[in-house]
């Protein structure tokens, strides 16, 4: 089917085709020998192929290119001795699939001829799109210009197109007519197409003899046949605004640059009789629908829905409603209910961000009843639906602005939690307000400041810990490669900077030290991490073995040239409530893997220490977003009086690539099956107690320490989905604290086949007793009540989540549904008690294949450790 009829007829998507680039070639046109003088001039030219009284042995050498950059290596065709014609009767196919090619991508063809001993010559080349101007993958047979003595340029702005845009020509104008009729997209009709093809035969021979004209013409010509498909081959479709937020008021484009997001199709699909189909007035208003919206919602009965109540029924929809969770989209029909008893909703606090979704903001009556009417009378609503009108479905800045007057309830401990996502939300803040020209200016929507970068700073100002991380924060924005982010994100830094000088200047509105003197402990701080990364990266790429660099570590921190064992008190980066004054050198270590990462002790002004790992080359976002996530966690178990002992390390990237780690001694479940057997041997080595009971030795409170850690650690994991979980990242404290490290993998990635949903491996069960013992049902006990609690926040955590899907972390961006990853782990379709059988299954699933991996994974440790 012709690409140019994609709007009108059925088509199939780039990604849902799986087969490998294959085509098959053929050269065409006279080869003219050199003249006799040529020969005289150049004697070598007569050992050319083409002064052969027979056809000479070419061969093609292609290969996939796109931006400039090879996709594939070159193939060459192989030996064939030519007869009559140049036909390469052969199928060639690349490694790799049609569904992973960009968009740019073009296939370079030189034909060579011998040019001597060992020696070749290019008779000419020709680059060939795989792309039409539509987007469609070409398909069929093609004629592609050789430009003579040249090889195939495969840049972007190839100097040897297959085609000469505006060159007449009449053969490849019949031709490509001929080629819409074999395809079918032209109607037959046999008595006319006899007549026809009889002509065109008369004028050009292009059915019978193409060869003879093409010898008419001085041009060499390659014919390439490229697979044939059913239906029109789309390379993307960009999403459909049908999908989007009802809370986001985008504006129509045309529906040429703006189609639906077709139904999913796949050529491997089971059921090869369904096809995508396109509409292009999909983004267009629907003329029958908005009547109805209009009449439904008529604005005459404004007075009377003031006072109107729901029955029994609608309370029951409604109330399902507003159980939905945040990624759910509403139906037309519940968007009618919702409107409908929106006054009443008003004294919901669950109920806004339903109705937010329910307003049409096309409609500039319904915006400016919702902000300047409902809005201001709305009951005050909770964190969790504060942060979901911050995400970016929300475009006007009235209601982003009542999402920030929300969040100023919240202390200072609270708003740290949420800081991460808050300052990530900076960014849907910036593009809503650059994107105020291109809207339109009767919708009535306003892109206004919301004073969202105003409150952070001036919590910031306020709070010298809070102020400290929210620097961090926004330096490792700045230090991003994306130039128009980064600029944003300065300006909030000066901002920033400017508040604190002035709050010195007014230190009743501000809690914490002389501006001046806090500016310049933030300078020395970003001073101490660039040191840091500075030696780090010198040691990780130097050849020395690990005993070497330790040595050399050793020395730097010791020489005091370079300020480390000894400085001013500071606050440190991971933690300012902790102020240091130096390095011990003499305890600082280097560990050995992959990174080299530092292990630093840092001397404390009370005498104490703190130490730290330092690692450069590793992108430590994803780590402190999850740690940052346990530590909620753990908050919402503890306002429930349920104390899991989740006390989560600190994690702090101090950039992209770099970051801190608050070490915590401990040894993993892998070190203390190898060392002590078992970890109730661990644990009685430390903490033995002779006259206790029931506890094997150990003090009673270590053992409680260990079950509730485990049940903790079992339940978080699980709703992050956390993977790679063998026993070298499992580690228990010799208090009985249970934690895990290394978060490569999230959101249910894992390098391992077939992980268990739970990861709950032999030596932690029997640390407790096994799975008979009273410890075991405590243990069990614990994971259900804390899965339980958890369920009730799943919004919350939901909604932060979601916030960092444009931060640039692995394995949460913008091309995975993170909702839709973290939903199916709470199971809100089920009532609490199916939540908790489900959970218990989970819990009792042994994975006998991982296991297996585990123990294969110790032995290659152990082999590495000798």
């Amino acid at each position: 089917m012709d690409k140019d009829h994609r709007d009108d007829f059925t088509f199939a998507r780039l990604s849902d085709l799986k087969l490998s680039v294959t085509f098959r070639m053929q050269l065409e046109g006279i080869r003219k020998p050199r003249t006799f003088t040529e020969v005289l001039e150049n004697p070598d030219f007569k050992f050319h192929g083409v002064q052969s009284s027979t056809l000479s042995d070419l061969y093609v050498i292609c290969q996939l290119i796109a931006d400039n950059k090879p996709l594939t290596i070159p193939f060459r065709t192989s030996f064939k001795a030519f007869k009559n014609a140049y036909i390469w009767n052969e199928w060639i196919t690349f490694p790799i699939r049609y569904c992973d090619l960009p968009l740019t991508s073009q296939i370079t063809f030189t034909v060579w001829d011998i040019a001597g001993p060992r020696s070749a010559a290019p008779v000419g080349g020709a680059t060939f799109r795989l792309f039409g101007k539509k987007w469609t993958l070409r398909r069929g047979k093609h004629r592609l210009l050789l430009w003579p003595g040249m090889e195939a340029d495969g840049s972007v702005d190839s100097t040897t197109p297959s085609k000469i845009p505006g060159a007449a020509d009449e053969m490849g104008r019949l031709e490509k007519l001929v080629k819409k009729y074999e395809r079918g997209d032209l109607p037959k009709s046999e008595w006319l197409d006899r007549i026809t093809f009889r002509k065109m035969e008369e004028i050009h021979a292009v059915r019978t003899s193409r060869f003879t004209e093409t010898q008419k013409s001085e041009n060499l010509f390659l014919y390439i046949d490229l697979p044939r498909f059913d239906f029109p081959v789309i390379f993307s479709e960009p999403e459909s605004l049908a999908q989007t937020s009802a809370i986001l008021p985008a504006p129509l484009p045309p529906p040429q640059q703006t189609p639906t997001q077709p139904v999913t199709a796949s050529f491997a699909s089971d059921n090869t009789h369904l096809w995508s189909i396109i509409d292009p007035e999909i983004a267009r208003e629907n003329p029958v629908e908005d009547k109805h919206r209009r009449l439904v919602r008529s604005h005459r009965s404004g007075p009377y829905d003031r006072e109107l109540k729901p029955n029994a029924k609608d309370r029951d929809n409604i109330g399902e409603i507003l159980n939905y969770a945040p990624s759910q989209s509403l139906s037309p029909e519940e968007k009618d209910l919702i409107w409908k008893f929106r006054f009443h909703l008003a004294r919901d606090k669950r109920g806004l961000t339903k109705f937010l979704k329910a307003v049409t903001w096309r409609d500039p009556s319904e915006v400016k009843q919702t902000v300047e009417e409902l809005l201001p009378q709305w009951t005050e609503i909770d964190m969790d639906d504060a942060l979901e009108l911050l995400g970016p479905g929300t475009v006007d800045s009235r209601v982003r602005a009542f999402a920030v007057k929300q969040l100023m309830r919240a202390d200072d401990d609270e708003l740290f939690l949420y800081l991460l996502q808050l300052v990530q939300a900076l960014k849907f803040e910036n593009a809503a307000t650059d994107q105020r020209s291109s809207r339109s200016a009767t919708n009535a929507i306003s892109y206004d400041d919301s004073g969202l970068t105003d409150f952070l700073v001036s919590r910031g100002v306020q709070n010298t810990w809070l102020g400290n991380r929210l620097y961090w924060y926004l330096m490792v924005e700045v230090a991003l490669e994306d130039k128009v982010i980064s600029k944003m994100y300065g300006r909030v830094v000066f901002k920033f900077m400017n508040k604190i000088l002035e709050a010195s200047l007014f230190p009743l509105y501000c809690k914490s030290s002389n501006g001046s003197d806090r500016r310049e402990l933030l300078r020395r701080q970003g001073q101490l991490v660039e040191t840091l990364a500075k030696r780090a990266r010198e040691l990780r790429i130097s050849k020395d073995g690990t005993g070497k660099k330790k040595e050399r570590l050793q020395a730097l921190l010791a020489d005091s040239k370079n300020n480390l064992s000894s400085m001013a008190p500071l606050p440190l980066p991971l933690n300012a409530q902790i102020e240091i004054t130096g390095i011990i050198p003499e305890k600082s270590s280097v560990f050995k893997s992959a990174m080299y990462p530092l292990l630093l002790y840092f001397q404390c002004s009370d005498g104490s220490e703190y130490p730290v790992i330092f690692k450069d080359g590793d992108d430590m976002r994803q780590d402190q977003l999850v740690l940052q996530m346990f530590t909620l966690m753990d908050r919402l178990l503890r306002q429930e009086n349920l104390d899991l002992k989740l006390t989560p390390y600190a994690v702090l990237a101090t950039g992209p690539m770099q970051g801190m780690v608050q070490f915590v001694p401990s040894k993993t479940i892998a070190a203390i099956v190898s060392e002590f057997g078992n970890v109730q041997t661990f644990l009685r080595a430390n903490y033995p107690d002779e006259g206790s009971v029931g506890t094997w030795g150990i003090e009673p409170g270590v053992i409680d320490t260990f079950i509730r850690s485990c049940a903790g650690y079992c339940v978080v994991t699980y709703l992050l989905g956390v993977g790679d979980r063998h026993l070298d990242n499992l580690l228990v404290a010799p208090d009985g604290h249970f934690f895990h490290v290394d978060f490569g993998y999230i959101l249910g990635r894992d390098p391992k086949p077939f992980p268990p949903a739970v990861k709950v491996c032999k030596e932690m069960v029997d640390g407790m007793g096994g799975t008979q013992s009273t410890h075991y049902m405590r243990f069990k006990s614990f994971c259900f009540t804390a899965f339980t609690i958890l369920r009730k926040s799943a919004n919350l955590i939901l909604n932060l989540v979601a916030l960092m899907v444009d931060a640039n972390i692995p394995d949460i961006n913008k091309h995975r549904d993170v909702h839709e990853q973290i939903q199916e782990k709470f199971r809100l379709d089920l009532t609490e008690e199916e939540a908790i059988k489900h959970f218990e299954l989970l819990l009792n699933e042994t994975s006998y294949f991982t296991v297996m991996l585990d123990r294969i994974h110790d032995l290659t440790q152990q082999y590495w450790r000798t």
